[in-house]
């Protein structure tokens, strides 16, 4: 799958979940394998609609069983790390969090990852559609367990 075909699934997706997308924002959907060229098991499409010194606000979309695999969001300097709640809208998430059980959110459960905190998820067989609320994304100091991941 090419990533205009993943994009476009990906805006379907969003559409079929009812959130409504501006055609800026439809073309702005980040389709990342994180380097590992197997998008369609590991990867995320991500839409987002704002980033601040103090907010972050995305949608994440998931294809059928594919992972974004463990990471963490450390401190950088005097911020702490990335504090982040998913929101499911649709399908299934199985999230992974460091300290906790296996954590299965179905539309409308939500889950709050403190900084700072080893995680992974993957989505169930017909994939899922998460928002995101956090503070400040700095998604390029994002520290993976596997070390030949690229974000």
């Amino acid at each position: 799958m090419t990533h205009d075909e993943a994009r476009e699934r990906a805006a379907t997706m969003l559409a079929d979940a009812g959130i409504v997308l501006t055609p800026a924002e439809r073309a702005s959907i980040e389709v990342t394998d994180l380097g590992l060229g197997r998008l369609e098991e590991t990867g995320i499409q991500i839409v987002v609609y704002v980033n601040t010194e103090r907010v972050c606000a995305k949608e994440l979309v998931l294809f059928p069983r594919q992972i974004c695999p463990e990471h963490r969001h450390p401190s950088v300097g005097a911020d702490p790390g990335k504090e982040e709640t998913f929101r499911c809208r649709t399908g299934v998430v199985h999230l992974h969090v460091e300290g906790h059980d296996e954590i299965v959110l179905r539309p409308g459960d939500q889950f709050t990852i403190r900084p700072n905190t080893l995680h992974w998820f993957q989505a169930g067989d017909d994939g899922a559609v998460v928002s995101e609320f956090s503070t400040r994304s700095t998604d390029e100091h994002d520290v993976f367990t596997d070390p030949r991941i690229t974000r």
